[in-house]
């Protein structure tokens, strides 16, 4: 059968939720894909103030997407930097925080408990015959613990990382691989993320300097992504930093002060932006929201809109979209000044 199916499965998990301050809709579809490896986490409470979204685009199996969906969010509350009030950092953090939690044996534990059949079969085996011993509490709840997987490196698999965090009137985006946050400004799209390839002339040099190289746009031959949460045999090398790794965890950061120009956020795996530009989706959202009631409707929609009908290319792959809405007035939106406009529209150049 292949990396295809003989026929798309298009039934979608979608969903949809609001607050007093924002609105989602979601959908996410396997497609043409033998297995579905998309993850995604919609919170628009994570605290009093806080809204968090994220999209997660596994490669290699779908435990790291999930593993990602399950606790980078909680890991943004938890860490010294947000509670100074310091939250791009804390994003930052909460990031390169996966890589070390998916290490040794709490670590494989629970890959295997969200990874296929036949690892959730060896893991609970291991379990009747090793109960698990925990030590040395790492501070946030997380601890580690004593078994034969205790060495474990961390997953061979991988998952980009692409998430939207709203805190009263400022917008941070953290974006690890080629999943995409797109912003809608008076009906303009301006991407929030960079697509991190292999061939960008910056990620290009990181992946040499760390010893690896790029050929036929994938990283030594197979990644055709230059950052992600996993893949640790990429992040091998003793000398350098997580963030100097031929492939790496750190997200690229994006922080917008909204304004009322500002009307919503997509975030979507490639599979979307493969098939349709960033400004087509704008203008797909734009013109079914006055029609459709739910804007998981609306993501739906997309995805039908995005599905190959044939097996073989662009629009076979996993898809996962999520559509946030603000609602007006933000709180707090102070401000439409000359100063803020000017340096909102030097930030975010039009992507079309």
């Amino acid at each position: 059968m292949g990396v295809y199916l003989s026929t798309p499965k298009t039934d979608k998990a979608s969903a949809d939720g609001e607050n007093d301050r924002v609105r989602f809709g979601l959908s996410s579809m396997q497609g043409w894909r033998t297995t579905m490896e998309d993850a995604h986490a919609a919170l628009p409470d994570l605290d009093d103030c806080t809204s968090f979204f994220g999209v997660y685009d596994g490669h290699g199996g779908k435990a790291v997407s999930k593993f990602c969906a399950r606790h980078l969010h909680k890991q943004v509350l938890i860490n010294d930097a947000n509670s100074s009030g310091d939250l791009p950092a804390s994003v930052h953090k909460a990031f390169l925080r996966m890589d070390e939690m998916m290490k040794g044996q709490r670590g494989w534990r629970e890959l295997t408990e969200l990874g296929d059949k036949g690892n959730k079969i060896s893991g609970m085996l291991e379990g009747i015959i090793w109960s698990p011993k925990a030590s040395d509490d790492l501070g946030d709840g997380w601890n580690n613990e004593e078994g034969p997987n205790s060495c474990f490196p961390g997953p061979t698999s991988g998952s980009t990382a692409c998430v939207a965090v709203i805190r009263n009137d400022q917008l941070i985006v953290a974006n690890a691989g080629d999943s995409r946050c797109v912003i809608s400004r008076k009906g303009q799209a301006y991407n929030l993320s960079t697509d991190h390839k292999p061939d960008l002339e910056g990620e290009k040099e990181r992946i040499l300097s760390a010893g690896g190289f790029v050929v036929a746009g994938r990283v030594n031959g197979s990644l055709n992504l230059s950052r992600a949460i996993g893949d640790m045999e990429l992040k091998q090398n003793e000398i350098l930093p997580a963030e100097r790794q031929i492939v790496t965890a750190e997200p690229e950061l994006k922080t917008v002060k909204l304004s009322e120009d500002d009307e919503f956020i997509v975030l979507a795996c490639d599979g979307i932006w493969d098939c349709v530009s960033s400004q087509e989706v704008v203008d797909f959202v734009h013109k079914h929201l006055n029609t459709e009631d739910k804007l998981s409707d609306v993501c739906e929609k997309l995805l039908n809109r995005c599905v190959a009908p044939t097996s073989g290319g662009e629009g076979c792959d996993n898809m996962t979209v999520i559509i946030v809405q603000f609602k007006k007035p933000l709180s707090s939106a102070a401000t439409s000044s000359t100063e803020q406009s000017a340096a909102t529209a030097e930030e975010m150049r039009p992507k079309i």
